[in-house]
């Protein structure tokens, strides 16, 4: 064999060794690309240069500021709004509680960007509410991890900026409006299934309808959902970048917080960034050190040699697409969100190419399959998260999430073969095509 490809299989073997071993995937990164850099006899100074090089962006800027500002709306009684808010909108609903729960995800994930945070403000909160109004406590949990997954499509998202890093060149506007449909698509798929399930187990239905009701919610909740409007249209609209509208959407999360909702006093700062810079750091080390991995990746052509693999086995897109689909779900289920995206996007993006497909379709396909594996097992973080909430086993808390995987998985067939889900804003909006 080459020297190529023991390379190869030194790389991914090691890689995929420590991770079944239980090793955490930073040290699996790491110890993986310097031991292929050593065997090819690599400086062990182009690591370090790599590393740096992946850290050194400007729309990288804007991974802090998201994360800031969603620690800030989290902590300053958002939540409690926002699931107001959804009650006095869908409350009244057969499933009323399980409603709210999807739309309050929907609202949140929005602001937060982050699934974590979803479950564990919106869980804590709804999950013992629908436990004591009749609802099956595996299916409370499985309607909110599965409804979290939507944050990571509607913007604003990280993760898309991530992407949109990852592919070089792709506009993070473009990526925020490609998964605004798809996010909102998924949302009311869940809601869909949910109004079946209740119909069959005789769920309540909330309180009636209140227009009254509904105009407070909104009045006291706005403010929150500010937040996305403040950032979308700015980067929609050209006013300024991602990394500025992040930095804006600090400022104003903190106006809101401390000076319009005022429930935590200004000193509670000091705990909201000792939080986020928990998150950063640990964000920010990954992305370094997988910009070390892609790079020996690149090096030795597996991109080129995936592709031509894939191609390979079928020229028929659908096949492909299939394909692609796949090998994004395993990953999702033993990887950590940002890793996958900085290590796998590179490899795709020719594949895609050789097909017709938008970098935004991808960029929106990849971050749902990736959302799905955050609730799969063996990895599943939310998983974990979500059974210290409900008190539930995993096992039962997969259990229960089985008829939600469908729902999610025809979903993303949907926007995987019909372009039009996740394009047609964005061409719309830029002029596109």
């Amino acid at each position: 064999m080459s020297t190529e490809v023991i390379a190869t299989i030194i790389l991914l073997g090691s890689f995929f060794l420590l991770i079944f071993l239980g090793n955490h995937i930073l040290f699996s990164i790491g110890a993986s690309t310097l031991v292929t850099v050593l065997y090819l006899g690599i400086p062990l100074q182009t690591v370090a240069q790599q590393t740096v090089k992946g850290l050194n962006s400007f729309s990288l800027m804007a991974v802090p500021f998201f994360i800031l500002a969603g620690e800030i709306m989290s902590a300053g009684g958002i939540t409690k709004r926002l699931v107001n808010l959804a009650d006095a909108l869908v409350g009244w609903m057969r499933c009323g509680l399980g409603m709210v729960n999807i739309v309050a995800s929907m609202f949140f994930g929005g602001i937060s960007g982050s699934p974590t945070a979803d479950v564990s403000s919106i869980g804590a909160m709804l999950i013992p509410v629908m436990d004591e109004n009749g609802y099956d406590t595996d299916f409370s949990a499985a309607v909110t991890m599965s409804s979290s997954v939507q944050g990571l499509l509607i913007p604003p998202s990280h993760n898309m900026v991530i992407f949109a890093m990852a592919a070089g060149g792709v506009s993070v506007g473009q990526l925020f409006m490609g998964g605004l449909v798809p996010g909102v698509f998924l949302g009311v798929a869940l809601m869909v299934y949910c109004y079946i399930v209740a119909k069959k187990r005789n769920y309540p239905v909330g309180e009636k309808f209140s227009l009254r009701r509904t105009l407070t919610a909104t009045l006291k909740g706005i403010w929150g959902l500010g937040t996305v409007l403040v950032v979308v249209l700015g980067v929609v609209s050209g006013v300024f970048t991602a990394t500025e509208s992040a930095a804006i959407a600090c400022i104003y999360a903190m106006f809101v917080t401390f000076v319009i909702y005022r429930e935590i006093p200004f000193r509670e700062m000091v705990n909201i960034l000792k939080n986020s810079l928990k998150t950063l750091a640990m964000v920010m080390a990954l992305i370094g050190i997988s910009s070390a991995f892609g790079w020996v990746v690149a090096y030795l052509r597996i991109p080129a040699k995936l592709t031509n693999l894939l191609l390979g086995i079928s020229d028929n897109p659908i096949i492909l697409l299939l394909l692609i689909n796949l090998l994004l779900l395993v990953m999702g289920t033993m990887m950590d969100m940002i890793c996958s995206i900085l290590i796998i996007t590179p490899i795709l993006l020719p594949v895609v190419a050789a097909i017709g497909m938008s970098p935004v379709q991808l960029g929106v396909i990849m971050i749902l399959n990736l959302g799905i594996g955050l609730i799969t097992p063996p990895v599943g973080v939310l998983l974990f998260v979500c059974s210290a909430i409900s008190k539930r086993s995993i096992e039962q808390l997969t259990k229960g999430m089985l008829p939600f995987y469908a729902v999610m998985i025809a979903v993303l067939l949907m926007i995987t073969f019909v372009p039009a889900f996740s394009t047609a804003l964005p061409n719309l909006i830029y002029g596109l095509g």
